[in-house]
């Protein structure tokens, strides 16, 4: 058994030199460049060295809690499921909730629907006393895997949120498959609220493409709208001499609703059910490359809110453990979110505020934001 505490201090730090403005031709050396997008439409990302795939980031008592995939707090020996891969959960989405932590994991493997979202529960949001409460949702195979939408849906990928007119918490989730879901939970968050008749909401969908790239949904709500975040296109598994054509690769996306449970709709008034999303983020710069796991942290007071994300550097590499963490602060034009450079830009009018031209604000993204890394993965 892992030590049930391992917590590491970082700093995340903007450093103008951090992210290079172009790609040097010998880190490219032999590698197709022909798909990356050169695009200045979307801010370079504030980042540190931080490295996060499918980051999940969580606000309590003046400090930011990374949680991510790496040697685990939250589970210090393999998850009570029963699946394979079990010793490796992924994608953790953390949430506070009545003076309690609650950690949603998937376990899973590449490629397959037979995959489960677990969570566990704790009263600190740091390791030592985490409980695994198990599955809250299985497909492919396990417990009420065959009725809808289990039967037809992939659970990896969880995510959270309250409707703020009935209290009702709902679970997100999906890839691929049949696109993202939302379910009611129970009150204590560790269960679907009615197990065999789950009530389910499909969010987001593509029915018109083959492999359906659609995952890693993340949900937020901002007066009037709740809004619904996700991750198109690929992932990662990169082969670094045939990458897929430019804007096939991960970026993030959004659509927005009055009610929780939506329709969802994106900037041009198309559903998510039908392949509708607004791009937020994507590749940029020819450095930045296939953004995606995104969350956001919303500010209800003066400061902005922050779009945080994982995305690869195309100077340094493309494996799944080179996804490093990046974020920007947003702005909202007529109620959609925009990707910016600098805080400074969140008082600036709606046609200033395009996130192409607006310059960053050293003083303001030179603060260090303190985080605490909560890992979940276990080695095996």
């Amino acid at each position: 058994m892992l030590p049930s505490v391992i917590s590491v201090l970082f700093f995340l730090l903007y450093a103008v030199n951090a992210v290079p403005l172009a790609p040097r031709e010998s880190a490219l050396a032999g590698i197709d460049t022909k798909s990356f997008s050169k695009t200045k439409d979307y801010p370079l990302p504030n980042l540190g060295n931080i490295v996060a795939h499918d980051p999940n980031v969580v606000q309590h008592d003046g400090y930011f809690y990374l949680y991510k995939g790496g040697v685990g707090t939250v589970l210090d020996e393999s998850s009570v499921i029963q699946k394979q891969n079990r010793s490796r959960p992924w994608a953790p989405t953390t949430i506070q909730h009545d003076n309690r932590f609650y950690c949603f994991y998937a376990i899973s493997e590449n490629g397959s629907r037979d995959s489960a979202i677990g969570v566990a529960s704790s009263d600190t949001p740091t390791g030592g006393n985490w409980t695994d409460h198990g599955a809250v949702v299985n497909t492919g195979n396990g417990d009420l895997s065959d009725i809808y939408p289990y039967s037809v849906s992939n659970a990896i990928d969880g995510a959270f949120i309250t409707d703020q007119e009935t209290g009702q918490s709902h679970l997100l989730y999906g890839s691929y498959w049949h696109g993202i879901f939302s379910v009611p939970l129970a009150d204590d968050l560790l269960s679907v609220k009615t197990p065999k008749t789950p009530n389910a909401t499909n969010l987001a969908y593509i029915p018109d493409a083959k492999s359906k790239p659609i995952e890693g949904s993340f949900m937020t709500y901002k007066e009037p709208y709740y809004y619904l975040w996700f991750s198109h296109g690929k992932c990662c598994h990169f082969d670094i001499h045939a990458f897929p054509p430019m804007g096939d690769e991960y970026s993030i996306r959004v659509g927005r609703s009055k009610s929780a449970t939506g329709p969802f709709v994106d900037k041009d008034g198309h559903d998510t059910l039908k392949g509708g999303g607004t791009i937020v983020y994507g590749s940029n710069h020819g450095v930045v490359y296939a953004p995606g796991g995104v969350g956001v942290l919303i500010n209800n007071g003066s400061d902005a809110d922050v779009l945080y994300y994982h995305y690869l550097n195309t100077t340094s590499g493309f494996a799944q453990g080179d996804a490093h963490l990046g974020w920007n602060y947003l702005h909202y034009v007529n109620g959609w979110p925009v990707a910016v450079e600098g805080k400074s830009s969140i008082n600036a009018t709606s046609t200033e505020s395009s996130g192409r031209a607006i310059q960053p604000n050293h003083s303001l993204n030179s603060l260090a934001l303190l985080f605490i890394g909560a890992f979940l993965w276990l080695y095996s």
